[in-house]
């Protein structure tokens, strides 16, 4: 019985101009070189270039999307799901995905995070967010210096 492939979700800032463009990309080549399926929010920024780079490395990209309309997702999605969820897909992202790698971002990535440490699930930053506070409970969010440093962790914990 052939396994199943992991999905792995890529959160980041929407910013189309993002400085982290060849970062995300570096990600979504490595997920799709290791015979993973990428799943995002489908639209700009952190999430085109991740789904840019999967697509590089000939693999299958998953957009979950905020609005109605499929036809929203960037060019590099090849399953656009129109959610109508607005924010709320975050938690279908965090929940759905095998294991999570945030790259910078703002409080949707932020809100990511937190549900998929929350839930369990392996979740890596690469210059991302970083919180700390007396008396913490909850996981810690490692964070990666190089994208091969974050999927050679997160893959690790996917076995």
């Amino acid at each position: 019985m052939p396994t199943r492939r992991r999905l792995i979700a890529v959160c980041g800032e929407s910013d189309p101009q993002t400085s982290l463009a060849e970062l995300a990309f570096s990600v979504g080549k490595g997920i799709a070189e290791r015979g993973a399926v990428l799943i995002c929010g489908g639209l700009t920024g952190v999430m085109e270039h991740a789904a840019r780079g999967a697509r590089a490395g000939g693999g299958t990209t998953v957009g979950l999307l905020p609005g109605d309309d499929a036809g929203d997702a960037n060019p590099y999605i090849d399953i656009p799901i129109a959610t109508g969820l607005g924010h709320g897909r975050n938690a279908v992202i965090a929940l759905a995905a095998d294991g999570v790698i945030a790259i910078g971002g703002g409080l949707g990535t932020l809100s990511e995070i937190a549900l998929a440490l929350r839930n369990r699930r392996p979740a890596i930053g690469l210059r991302t967010w970083r919180f700390d506070r007396e008396q913490q409970v909850e996981p810690a969010l490692p964070v990666a210096g190089t994208p091969e440093e974050g999927l050679a962790w997160l893959f690790e914990r996917l076995k």
